[in-house]
């Protein structure tokens, strides 16, 4: 970055740590914080709009619609995360390309199944292979984000099912004996008030997901576990910037970042907790009314 780094060989002190820290692998480093937080960003909505659709299936009147939706939190709740991770990115890549294959090559005679080896034509590669790196990265990280949405929407769904339940039934056929519809109700009085009993639930989600988002790192991301075991490691006399073994100060960095996220996160959803329970017929809204007094 500095022009006084193109030797760093010929750098000694703080002159070499300031070149050290801005390389360009640092770079990528500081980038993969960003990813961190568009996975969030993305990854939590998505997990909610999953988890809003498998709650309203099990809620359905309609017998396969809830079967499905209680199939859809049962099966994914109860298989291991990383079993889930690892198992849905293969099938859901192999079913992407399988599925271009029957379109873009249908004169393919060759078996697609070959052993253990899932082979189609050219053509069929998502992203091609003459495609340039970035869109192999764009992709590989739309896989994980749906597959975060997936897994956590499982976990959202059953929050969500809940705190549908927990709204006190007599409001809702009060509403009804008003002559509201039964979308009414929904909307004007089952879904404002479900957030108060699901934020909690929803909040332990939240933090879950902050914490897995390492597994992007198994998942071929290179995310910011990716850069700190690769910058940490060991490096000789043939790099750069050679170092001893420094991957605990790096895992000691994540470590500091993760509790700052964390930290940030309990102070926003505590102000929120607080303004869903303001008026609300709950126990914390009743500890919120007292303490006015």
């Amino acid at each position: 970055m500095f022009n006084f780094c193109a030797d760093p060989k010929s750098l000694e002190g703080f002159s070499w740590l300031l070149c050290y820290l801005t390389s360009v692998k640092h770079i990528s480093f500081y980038w993969s914080f960003l990813t961190v937080l568009v996975l969030l960003a993305v990854a939590a909505p998505s997990a909610l709009l999953f988890g809003f659709g498998g709650a309203l299936a099990a809620r359905s009147h309609i017998p396969p619609l809830r079967w499905l939706g209680k199939l859809y939190t049962a099966m994914v709740r109860g298989v291991p995360d990383i079993v889930f991770f690892m198992f849905f990115i293969i099938a859901l890549d192999q079913g992407i390309e399988w599925m271009k294959h029957q379109i873009v090559c249908p004169d393919w005679t060759e078996p697609i199944r070959q052993g253990l080896e899932f082979r189609v034509c050219p053509q069929a590669k998502v992203p091609l292979g003459s495609s340039p790196q970035i869109w192999h990265q764009v992709y590989g990280f739309a896989l994980a984000v749906f597959t975060f949405a997936i897994v956590f929407g499982a976990f959202a769904a059953n929050v969500l099912y809940g705190a549908m339940n927990a709204v006190p039934r007599a409001q809702l056929e009060t509403a009804e004996s008003y002559g509201m519809t039964p979308r009414q109700v929904f909307r004007r009085i089952l879904l404002p008030q479900m957030w108060t009993y699901a934020l909690p639930g929803l909040s332990n989600l939240w933090m879950i997901l902050i914490k897995s988002t390492p597994l992007l790192f198994l998942l071929g991301v290179k995310d910011i576990v990716y850069w700190a075991r690769e910058l940490g490691s060991a490096k000789t006399q043939a790099y750069a910037y050679p170092h001893p073994d420094w991957r605990l100060w790096y895992f000691l960095f994540l470590l500091v970042a993760y509790l700052c996220m964390t930290r940030v996160s309990e102070t926003l959803l505590a102000r929120l907790a607080r303004r869903l329970n303001h008026g609300q017929a709950t126990a914390a809204g009743e500890a919120m009314r007292r303490a006015t007094q």
